[in-house]
């Protein structure tokens, strides 16, 4: 009651392995923004302490999530351009 199913990367498997090439992903848009706000928030919070400027949380938030937004829609089109580009095989 076995069904063999041929492996792939077996040598003289009847079903060949997959050979399209996907080009290698980078880092997503999302996580880079994400990454920059708690770097952002971790520099505002040490300049804070310091005493160098006096911060309003409200305003630092509203500043931040305009940026974060920003740059998500920015990444984001360019991202979709960029996937755009590739070369189509005339296939639907």
């Amino acid at each position: 009651m076995s069904s063999q199913t041929p492996d792939p990367y077996v040598p003289g498997s009847t079903t060949a392995a997959r050979t399209d090439s996907a080009p290698p992903s980078g880092a997503r848009v999302g996580t880079v923004v994400w990454g920059l706000i708690v770097l952002a928030l971790a520099a505002l919070i040490i300049i804070a302490q310091l005493g160098i400027v006096t911060l309003n949380g409200t305003y630092v938030l509203i500043g931040l999530m305009i940026g974060a937004g920003a740059a998500l829609v920015v990444g984001g089109l360019l991202s979709a351009r960029k996937r755009d580009n590739s070369p189509t095989t005339g296939k639907s």
